[in-house]
């Protein structure tokens, strides 16, 4: 494919993306509704532009969950396998070349702080989350089905540091007689305490 060729196909999708991105801010003004998730996605990733390279083109975004988003608002999937054996956790900085061939090459170059959360796997609206900490978080279904997890089993979840995240990344699932065990023994802590305070103490005849 010949340099021109490149650049003219280079200027039409540019063309395309700035379409897109004025067609979404005039549709949030006549409508009035905002994706404040997208918009913050989009204002990190406006920081890591795209750029050109001998092999392709690169582009430089913010995972978001389920996608990476650039600083155009542009989304390119990533594949759901690769997000969940790689723990990509949303706010990650990636890269991804686009060879000439039209190969998606993904890579991630800027992990995000991190943390790490135990919650019970729930099913909601057709949807699996890990209920942690009152709080719902959505997770892949690679990353369940990777996992073999059931609802109610009792996982690991890896989350920004900030804990300001719609999406949460599967690292485990917790042995269910290791579950059952953390769950008896957090049951008979209580029992104690309970005891100590003489509020269900049993009677003696």
């Amino acid at each position: 494919m010949s340099d021109d060729k490149l650049v003219q196909i280079q200027e039409l999708v540019d063309s395309a993306m700035s379409s897109l991105k004025t067609a979404y801010a005039l549709l949030r003004d006549a409508t009035g509704v905002s994706d404040i998730e997208k918009e913050r996605i989009i204002t990190k990733a406006e920081e890591m532009p795209s750029s050109g390279s001998a092999n392709g083109k690169v582009v430089e975004g913010i995972f978001d969950g389920q996608n990476m988003t650039d600083g155009e608002g542009q989304t390119y999937p990533v594949p759901a396998n690769y997000a969940s054996k790689s723990k990509l956790v949303e706010g990650d900085g990636m890269k991804l070349t686009i060879s000439d061939e039209g190969k998606f090459i993904y890579k991630q170059i800027s992990p995000i702080e991190r943390k790490v959360l135990v919650g019970v796997l729930i099913q909601e609206d057709g949807q699996y989350k890990v209920l942690a900490e009152g709080k719902a978080y959505r997770v892949l279904l690679a990353s369940v089905t990777f996992y073999r997890a059931e609802v109610g089993d009792q996982v690991t979840i890896l989350l920004p540091d900030d804990d300001n995240a719609v999406w949460g990344a599967v690292e485990n699932v917790l042995p269910k007689q290791m579950a059952e065990a953390a769950a008896k023994s957090t049951i008979e802590d209580m029992s104690t305490e309970e005891d100590e305070d003489g509020e269900l103490s049993p009677s003696v005849d």
